[in-house]
C-alpha cells in the first residue's frame, strides 16, 4: 500500500474527535499499560503462592462478583451523579484495593480483597462508555469505540510482556506498578475531562423518571443483545483464565504465558483501525455471527496446542473475532440505548462481562481439574457455535437502522417505572 494512501487512511482515522475523548483515550491507555492483576492472577495463585486451579479459579470468580455487583450501581451513578465522579472514585478505589491486594497472603484475605479490587475497577466502565457516547457524534462512534479499544490492546500489549518478566521476579511490583498507573489515570480525569452529562430539558426529566432498571429488563431485544454478549465474552474470558493455567500445567513459565497472550494485543494493534475501516459500514449480524464462531472456535483449537508458537496461533483466530465483534457489539449496544438512561443501559451491557468474569474462571478451573484442557476448549467451541446462532435469529428481528435516543419501553401507555 503507498505511504501517502497509509498517511490518508490514519489521517481520516484520528481527525474530527473532541479534544475530550482523546483525554479519555489517554487515561484508558495509561490504565492498560499498568494492567497486571487480571492477567496473571491465576498463575500468581497457582505457581507463586501454591494454590489449585480450583482455589484460583474461586478467586476470579469473586473478582468477577465484585464486578457484577458494581455495574448495574455504577450504571445508575452515571445518570445521577455523572460521568466524571464515578470515574474519579472508581479509580481511585481501585489504586488503593489493588495495592492492597498485593499485601495479602491469608486465602480469604486475598479472595476478599479480589471481590474489592473486582468492585471498584469494573465501575468506570459504564461511565467510560458513556461520556465516549456523550462527546462523540453518532456517525463517529464505532471509529472513536474502536480507537478507545485500539487503546487497550496497545497498552496490554505492552503490559502483558513487561508484566511476566515482572512477575518472575516480583508479583508484588506488578500490583504496586497497576496502582499508581490507575492513580495517573485518576488525576488525568481529574484534571482534564469536564463532566459530559447531556444537560437536560423538563421532558427529558420527565423521561428520566420513567427509565429505571426495570426499563432496561423489559427491553427484550435489548436484553438478547446482552444475553448474547454474555456467552461471547464467556469464551473471550478464557484468554485470562483458563488459557494461563492450562499453560502453566502443561509446563510453560509466566514468561511463556505472557509472549503468546501479547500476539492478542499486538494484532488488535496492527489490525483494529484497519479492519474497521472495513467492516464499519457492512451487515452487522454477519459480523457477529462470523466473529462468534472465530471465537468458538479459535479456542476450540487450543486443544491441539503443544508449543508457544501453536499457542500463538490459535490467540491469532480468536483474536480476529475480537477485533470485528469489539466495534460491532459496542456501536449497536450505542444505538440501542436512550440519551437519559445511557448509564443503567451501559450497566447492564457490562454486567454481561462482568457475570462471565464471573462464571468463566470457576468453569475453567472446575473442568480443567476435573476432565483436562480439552474439554474446556471444546466447551469454548460449542459456547461460540451456540452464540452465533443467537445473533442470526436475534438480529432478523432488527430494524436495519436504529437510533442512539431510541427510547424502547417509554410508549404513553406504559406506565411509569421508579429510577433504580
Amino acid at each position: 500500500m503507498p505511504l501517502v494512501t497509509v498517511r490518508r487512511a490514519l489521517r481520516e482515522t484520528v481527525s474530527g474527535l473532541p479534544r475530550e475523548f482523546w483525554w479519555l483515550w489517554t487515561s484508558t491507555l495509561v490504565n492498560r499499560l499498568g494492567a497486571f492483576v487480571a492477567t496473571f492472577m491465576a498463575l500468581y495463585l497457582t505457581l507463586d503462592r501454591g494454590y489449585s486451579a480450583a482455589y484460583a479459579g474461586l478467586v476470579a470468580s469473586l473478582h468477577g462478583l465484585g464486578g457484577v455487583v458494581s455495574s448495574i450501581g455504577a450504571g445508575v451513578m452515571t445518570d445521577r451523579l455523572g460521568r466524571r465522579p464515578t470515574l474519579l472514585v472508581a479509580q481511585a478505589s481501585t489504586a488503593a484495593s489493588v495495592a492492597l491486594l498485593g499485601f495479602m497472603h491469608d486465602p480469604v484475605a486475598i479472595a476478599a480483597v479480589a471481590f474489592l479490587v473486582g468492585l471498584t475497577s469494573n465501575a468506570s466502565r459504564p461511565a467510560v462508555q458513556a461520556m465516549m457516547a456523550d462527546i462523540v457524534r453518532p456517525e463517529d462512534r464505532v471509529r472513536a469505540f474502536s480507537l478507545n479499544y485500539w487503546a487497550i490492546n496497545l497498552g496490554f500489549a505492552i503490559s502483558s510482556m513487561g508484566a511476566g518478566f515482572i512477575a518472575e521476579f516480583s508479583y508484588l511490583a506488578g500490583f504496586l506498578i497497576e496502582a499508581g498507573m490507575t492513580a495517573v489515570c485518576a488525576i488525568v480525569v481529574f484534571l482534564k475531562l469536564p463532566e459530559s452529562r447531556p444537560e437536560r430539558t423538563p421532558v427529558d426529566k420527565a423521561a428520566d423518571g420513567k427509565v429505571g432498571l426495570g426499563t432496561v429488563l423489559r427491553d427484550g431485544r435489548y436484553m438478547g443483545v446482552v444475553g448474547l454478549s454474555f456467552l461471547i465474552a464467556l469464551v473471550f474470558q478464557q484468554g485470562a483464565v483458563g488459557l494461563p493455567v492450562a499453560m502453566g500445567e502443561a509446563g510453560f513459565t509466566p514468561a511463556d504465558y505472557g509472549m503468546a497472550i501479547a500476539v492478542n494485543g499486538v494484532l488488535i494493534v496492527a489490525l483494529q483501525i484497519p479492519v474497521t475501516r472495513f467492516i464499519q459500514h457492512r451487515d452487522p449480524r454477519r459480523l457477529l455471527v462470523i466473529s462468534s464462531l472465530l471465537a468458538g472456535y479459535g479456542f476450540g483449537l487450543t486443544a491441539f496446542a503443544g508449543s508457544i508458537g501453536v499457542f500463538a496461533l490459535t490467540v491469532c483466530v480468536w483474536t480476529l473475532a475480537e477485533i470485528v465483534n469489539a466495534p460491532t457489539q459496542t456501536g449497536l449496544v450505542v444505538r440501542l440505548s436512550p440519551v437519559h438512561g445511557r448509564g443503567r443501559y451501559q450497566g447492564m451491557y457490562t454486567l454481561s462481562w462482568s457475570a462471565a468474569a464471573l462464571v468463566a474462571p470457576l468453569m475453567s478451573g472446575l473442568v480443567i481439574d476435573h476432565y483436562g484442557a480439552e474439554w474446556l476448549w471444546g466447551l469454548c467451541a460449542v459456547v461460540g457455535t451456540v452464540a452465533g446462532v443467537g445473533y442470526a435469529v436475534l438480529m432478523r428481528r432488527l430494524p436495519d437502522e436504529e437510533t442512539n435516543t431510541g427510547a424502547p419501553a417509554l410508549a404513553a401507555a406504559e406506565p411509569e417505572v421508579s429510577a433504580a
